[in-house]
């Protein structure tokens, strides 16, 4: 059978790419090497931070005011929980470059906002202890994305539209002119198009993409009973960026990790054991900023990040195979986006472009990745 449309890897991007795609009445086939969700790739640890005003580029808010909705919506369908809007507070030392890049965006978009000194911040959020020269961004409207829950409603939804997944299925190889996947018992399937969505997987089915994947650990604190109010955050301070996830209510863990640092690694090599190493620097940051959540560690659980160089996605056709697709190089922020990018996914197959300006995106962006 020729597909209309393959989709390798079905994580949190893929899972999207395969529900929009079906949702167009197109035939589609997902192919994911474990299981959908899975706790293997990129795409795990209960819980994504989601925000609007975006310091790494302001071309990104049109994504993510097009990816709320259709968040909501995949909610509404799924009749489960998906987003808490918690709240986002983002701190940083007065003239930090991630600051004054939030401030940029806001005005740029007109994003609702509130700016707090470090007293304003510890007043209303009392388990916080800000720098003296830090001040804050807030953001009512950031939130939290339930990331497995996600991906599982995505994949049911795209089944309910008649798309087929299949688990525990490894691709061995793929041809992006031919629009062929090779699987590792040899089958071979074919399809007008390829979308690639295979995360930190990236570079061992299209090695001439400058992906490096990155070993992340996440890490749960019991909160004290005294913790207070408590939004998502995002900290930048001398030691590196740190986020923080509050829990679903005020007993349950609250997730706290260092944005990048990990060592590198491959898909397949990754140490997926955590030990005490692996928290020194969390928890430097626990007893300097968040002192009352330095107590217990309840939980650890290792990711990966797939990373381009420059830390922005790849999203577009590939340069030297017209039929095939690539959504990836994540970079450790795109999963707030992925209910966008599987329908910008969808109308690259579809329409041949997207409504968004994708040349932040585009995979055209270095020579060396078109030959």
């Amino acid at each position: 059978m020729t597909w209309d449309a393959i989709v390798v890897g079905v994580g949190g991007l893929g899972a999207a790419a395969v529900d929009h795609l079906a949702a167009r009445g197109l035939r589609v086939l997902g192919l994911e090497r474990t299981t959908v969700p899975n706790a293997l790739g990129s795409s795990h640890g209960r819980t994504r931070v989601i925000r609007k005003a975006y310091f790494e580029d302001p071309r990104y808010v049109p994504l993510l005011e097009r990816a709320y909705p259709l968040w909501e919506a995949l909610e509404r369908d799924a009749g489960v929980s998906l987003l808490r809007r918690t709240g986002c507070l983002e701190l940083g030392p007065r003239g930090n470059a991630c600051i004054e890049g939030l401030l940029a965006c806001a005005k740029q978009h007109g994003l609702p906002h509130e700016v707090l000194t470090a007293d304003e911040v510890r007043a209303r959020y009392p388990a916080f202890a800000p720098g003296p020269a830090d001040l804050a961004v807030f953001e009512a409207d950031g939130g939290v994305l339930q990331v497995e829950a996600c991906t599982r409603a995505h994949a049911d939804r795209a089944r309910r539209r008649g798309a087929e997944i299949r688990e525990g299925v490894r691709v061995a190889s793929i041809d992006p002119e031919r629009a062929t996947v090779t699987l590792e018992d040899g089958t071979q399937l074919s399809a007008g198009h390829l979308i690639v969505t295979a995360g930190a997987w990236l570079p061992t089915l299209l090695p001439a993409l400058p992906i490096t994947v990155e070993r992340q650990v996440q890490l749960w604190f019991s909160p004290p009973r005294d913790l207070g109010a408590f939004p998502a955050f995002i900290h930048f301070t001398e030691a590196g960026n740190f986020y923080g996830i509050p829990g679903e209510d005020a007993a349950a863990p609250i997730k706290v990790c260092r944005h990048h640092g990990g060592r590198a690694t491959t898909a397949d090599t990754l140490d997926r054991a955590c030990d005490d190493a692996d928290e020194v620097v969390v928890r430097g940051h626990l007893r300097r900023h968040l002192p009352r959540l330095d107590g217990a560690r309840v939980d650890a659980a290792v990711c990966m990040y797939a990373n381009t160089p420059d830390e922005n996605f790849l999203v577009g056709v590939l340069p030297t195979a017209a039929r095939t697709i690539v959504v990836g190089g994540g970079s450790g922020h795109a999963y707030k986006m992925a209910s966008v990018l599987g329908e910008v996914a969808a109308d690259l197959v579809t329409e041949g472009r997207s409504r968004f300006d994708l040349g932040l995106f585009s995979l055209e962006r270095s020579g060396r990745w078109a030959r």
